[in-house]
């Protein structure tokens, strides 16, 4: 699974959780492969120059995840954007333990950008994480 979004939306976090890995947070700089992650690094989705670092990555996986974080006021993800991907895109949003999470807004974006089904994590609670790992298996 790819994970797109942008930076400090909780994609490296999820990747520890999902994969029961410890370490502290560090800023992901270059895309990262995992057992059965990828973990690009959020300027990736920030600036359009990078969109074909993205696609030509995704031939690395099975499955792309937008990552939002349920804290973020906009979503970066444009509507349809899913639709440049050559495989299935599914939603992640993240920090559902947060104060002031909107997981309602999330999940409408999300599916506005194309991304279904949408999964509701919190790596603190562990909510969501196991959706994941069987997702993965």
């Amino acid at each position: 699974m790819m994970l797109i979004g942008r930076s400090g939306c909780g994609k490296t976090t999820l990747v520890q959780a999902v994969n029961k890995l410890d370490g502290a947070y560090r800023k992901t700089q270059v895309i990262e492969f995992h057992d059965n992650m990828i973990d690009t690094p959020g300027e990736y989705i920030e600036n359009r120059l990078f969109y074909k670092a993205l696609i030509v990555t995704t031939a690395e996986c099975d499955i792309i995840a937008l990552v939002q974080a349920c804290t973020d006021e906009a979503c970066i993800f444009p509507p349809g954007f899913a639709g440049i991907f050559p495989k299935p895109v599914i939603g992640v949003i993240t920090k559902t333990d947060s104060e002031g999470c909107r997981v309602p807004e999330a999940v409408k974006s999300l599916e506005i950008s194309g991304a279904k089904p949408v999964y509701a994590t919190s790596s603190i609670t562990g909510e969501g994480i196991e959706a994941l790992r069987k997702l993965l298996e």
